[in-house]
């Protein structure tokens, strides 16, 4: 047989009904009983963590289309793609959330980093300065990608400052509306 004809018949084979799932998860498969109500929860193995992890919840960045949150994620280290999300034509709250969040985030980090350039250049407070201006670039790598991870997840991305800030106006325009 040649190459195409067995992968004609694999694809064949494939695209025909399927009467479960494979393995041991899904509505096929329960999960086994647990104990009885009232019993004592079995202690956690050597070394586990005894708490339960609590589900992810869903935010409105989470119902947001993959091209969306992708270009969001990318505005957080590019900043002009952030800009770019401001144009979106279904002017989502949670999209223009996100991207003014990641404008402000390079434009205050962008900021930070002139003011801390130019007290380098006094005399006195320049050596003050030169840790804190050195600082400034890992900083914003790693919040930037942070930001960005969440973003694509679909978390809620809270800027400490940013967030406040946006709540604040959002809270007034709701209440003069």
């Amino acid at each position: 047989m040649c190459p195409g004809c067995r992968l004609k018949e694999r694809l064949d084979a494939a695209s025909g009904p399927q009467p479960g799932l494979r393995g041991r998860v899904g509505p096929s498969n329960p999960p086994p009983p647990g104990p009885p109500p009232g019993a004592a929860p079995p202690p956690p193995w050597y070394g586990e963590a005894a708490a339960v992890p609590t589900p992810r919840r869903t935010t409105a960045l989470a119902a947001i289309s993959p091209e969306t949150r992708a270009l969001l994620a990318l505005g957080y280290p590019l900043w002009p793609l952030a800009a770019l999300a401001l144009l979106d034509p279904k002017r989502s709250p949670a999209v223009r959330r996100q991207a003014t969040q990641a404008l402000a985030v390079n434009f205050g980090l962008f900021g930070m980093w002139v003011a801390l350039e130019g007290i380098f250049h006094i005399p006195v407070l320049g050596l003050s300065a030169l840790p804190l201006l050195a600082a400034i670039f890992p900083i914003w790598c790693v919040a930037t990608i942070v930001f960005a991870v969440k973003a694509w997840h679909g978390d809620d991305v809270r800027v400490p400052l940013v967030s406040d800030w946006l709540d604040e106006r959002d809270g007034h325009t709701a209440t003069a509306a």
